[in-house]
Formats: structure tokens, sequence, C-alpha cells
């Protein structure tokens, strides 16, 4: 029996899910799955046969330098040696995660760690120490997982050799363990409401201020067509002003019986991003039968077949985009279409990438590249 642990030194949500997922595709091929984790952490994203072990307190951001001072890297390390796996899965960035790979791999033990920027996103104020932090972290696993093709070749373009690097889609859903094993195939033939969608935070990168400049040059139009706008804000990146009376603005964590709904409802969903990596939330809008207009940022074109599961757009062209809602909301039935085929995707993808993740743990916990 395969037997993995995840470390996870990060309350943060979305990574969370991430590790979830992840798991579930283990426990469900009959592997053995253990957890360290933080002191907080959202336990409900998981299977309940998944116990995290928490290693310290506090909030365990990226950047915390507590772990340090608390004797962190003892604490994790005696937690992984505790649970005896095959393999150790870093999943989401943490400052000492280099320190504990060395210490891991000096027990033997074989670690994954997957890298989810190489680049920071516009206004990030950790850019530097992320490519410093990047170049430890690729230097000290014996393999690097990254969501786009397009990161791959670029490991590989720096030298970095094909085997140490491996490519997976990222395709989790938003949603805790209890409400996704409760999900039933969405109905894609249902009539959505006119409204677009921009679902998740609302941070810089995240181009909410070209999506409003392009949902105001839909004025005049025919339609009564929305724009919701649903995640909890950073604090920089929220609309100036007062909102157009067809936009809602939900400024708050979204739950999942909410989030369902506006999947299930919604005609389009929108990521006008710039600067970003990649984003699970589009085989999301798939699953739920629901096209999607993304930017040409990162490796989003990589989940888009343009003009069948949705629209690309440059990045910052608010006349583009304007021009791609107008068709998404002025055309129900190709929308209809669109969604079909993003779910015929996105049930494609994920058999693959089961199968996939399942044989790349083998590997390395068997010692071969």
């Amino acid at each position: 029996m395969l037997s993995i642990t995840y470390i996870l030194l990060s309350r943060t949500y979305g990574m969370h899910l991430y590790t979830a997922d992840l798991a579930q595709a283990v426990l469900d091929a009959g592997g053995k799955v253990q957890l360290v984790t933080v002191t907080g952490y959202p336990a409900h994203v998981y299977d309940p046969r998944i116990q995290g072990q928490a290693v310290w307190p506090g909030d365990g951001g990226t950047m915390s330098t507590e772990p340090l001072v608390r004797g962190g890297v003892g604490h994790a390390l005696d937690a992984v040696r505790e649970t005896r796996p095959d393999l150790v899965h870093i999943t989401g960035p943490q400052l000492l995660a280099p320190l504990l790979m060395r210490r891991l791999r000096r027990v033997g033990l074989p670690v994954v760690h997957t890298v989810h920027d190489l680049e920071p996103h516009p206004g990030a104020v950790y850019g530097r120490l992320l490519h410093l932090w990047n170049r430890s972290v690729i230097a000290g696993a014996d393999l690097i997982l990254v969501h786009g093709t397009l990161y791959r070749q670029r490991l590989q373009e720096r030298g970095i050799e094909a085997q140490r690097v491996a490519q997976l889609p990222l395709l989790h859903l938003f949603l805790g363990h209890d409400a996704a094993q409760g999900l039933r195939d969405p109905d894609l033939d249902i009539d959505r409401e006119p409204f677009a969608l921009f679902f998740g935070r609302v941070a810089r990168y995240k181009g909410v201020d070209t999506l409003l400049q392009a949902w105001l040059a839909l004025d005049g139009r025919p339609g009564p067509w929305r724009l919701v706008i649903a995640g909890p804000g950073d604090g920089q990146a929220e609309p100036v002003g007062a909102l157009p009376s067809n936009v809602e603005r939900r400024n708050r964590l979204v739950k999942d019986a909410e989030a369902i709904d506006l999947f299930t409802q919604s005609s389009v969903l929108v990521l006008p991003y710039t600067g970003a990596t990649q984003s699970a939330l589009i085989p999301a809008a798939y699953y739920f039968g629901m096209p999607v207009i993304a930017t040409r940022s990162g490796a989003l074109p990589e989940y888009v077949v343009e003009g069948e599961t949705g629209w690309l757009v440059p990045e910052n062209d608010d006349a583009a985009l304007a021009q791609a809602l107008g068709e998404a909301l002025g055309d129900p039935e190709r929308c209809c279409k669109m969604g079909a085929a993003g779910r015929a995707w996105y049930d494609q993808e994920r058999t693959r990438e089961r199968a996939q993740l399942f044989q790349l743990y083998q590997r390395l916990a068997r010692g071969e590249s």
C-alpha cells in the first residue's frame, strides 16, 4: 500500500482544497494518506479518514518566521517520521521548506514539491524573495510538480532535468469534502440566468478594474445582463466608487452551498487576470457546465479550447473583454453548447490526471526517474 505524507504549513484555504484533492486521489486508489499541517487548518475540506497533525500554532503564513523560532522544522520532521511514508509531498509554499526538504532527504525520504508560481504576481511585495525561494526548492526536491506545460518548459530551459519536472492539470473544485461527496452531476441543459460571474479572492492581479471597464462598455446593449463579483477582497483591489445597478458585489468568503448556486445559475465565468499562473476555477466552471472567458495569462490558455469551451482575450484589454462578454450573454444557446464541451473536457482530463498522479507517486516511491 502506497503511503504518502502531505505537508502544508499554512492555513490558506485554497492550498488546503488543493491538498485535499490530491490526498483523495490516493485514498480512492487504495493508498494511505497523512497530513502534517498547522493548528486551525480547515479540516472539513478533507476526507474524514485524514487526521491532520498540527506541528505548531500560529497563522502558518507563507513568509512566517515563527516556525523557525519555535523549532518548527524539527516538529515537522518528527511528525513525518511517525507516519513512516513512502514519500512526502509539500503542497504549498512556506519559508522553511528548503531546510525541511534537506532534512527529509537526509533520512532517505523522496520529496515532491508543487511550485505554483514561478514568477510573482504583479504588485506582490515578495518578488525577489520568491525567485530565491523557488531556486532553493527546485534544487532540493526530488520532483517538482507544476500545473502548466508552459512552466515545465521554462524549468527545462533553465537546465532542470526533464525527469525532475512533472506536469498535471489543476482540476480540484472549490468545495469541502461533504459538499463534494454530495454533488450530483449538474443538468447541462438548464436555462441559466443572464449573468457573468467573477469568483474568488479579489486581488490586484485578478483584473477586476478591467472587468468593470468592460462591463461599462456594454451599456446600451440589449438584455437584462448582470455581473456578480463574489469573493473576499484583499483591501487593495476593491472597486472604487458606486457600482452600476446591474453589478452585485458579494465581499465575503462564499460558502459551499452559495458557490454551487452561483456556478449552476450563471451563464459564463470571467477570469480577467493579469500575471496569473493557472486557475482551478476554469475546470470547476466546466464541471458545472459553464464556459469561461479568460485572458492569455500564464497557463490559462492551456485550459481553454478557444471557440469550443470559452473565449480567450488579451490581458488588460477591456474592449476585447467587453466583446467576449457580449457574445456570451447574448447567445445562451452557444453558452450551453460550450458548457457541455467544457464538461466533456473536464471528464477526460480528470481521468487522465488521476491515473498519472498515482503513477507518478509510485515511480518516485520505487526510486525510478
